[in-house]
């Protein structure tokens, strides 16, 4: 979806712990598909340990051992005016389906 709707040639999912691959894993696939620039787009609802810490330590990790590729990363969620819209659309759906029962 990330991919068709935003026009992207290539779009790899990742995760920093506890799932496959991880982030320098979906690197090495990018790049090994002919990526020269790769934009990680942190997707956690809060600001927390893995943004402030484990995020920018994997990053500068991976730009060192890919010398030729620039490694950028997006704005996290929180706080993006969107999500509160979100969350206030999800909350009511969750109230017309009860109501609806």
């Amino acid at each position: 979806m990330v991919r068709r709707d935003g026009g992207f040639d290539l779009v790899e999912a990742a995760f920093l712990e506890q799932g496959t691959p991880d982030l320098a894993g979906a690197v090495r696939s990018a790049v090994a598909q002919g990526a020269t620039r790769v934009v990680v787009v942190p997707y956690f609802l809060t600001l927390g340990l893995h943004l402030q810490r484990d995020l920018p330590n994997i990053v500068k990790n991976l730009s060192r051992t890919n010398k030729d590729v620039r490694i950028d990363v997006a704005p996290p969620l929180d706080g993006h005016p969107a999500l509160s819209r979100i969350l206030q659309e999800r909350a009511l759906e969750a109230l017309a389906a009860r109501d609806a029962k």
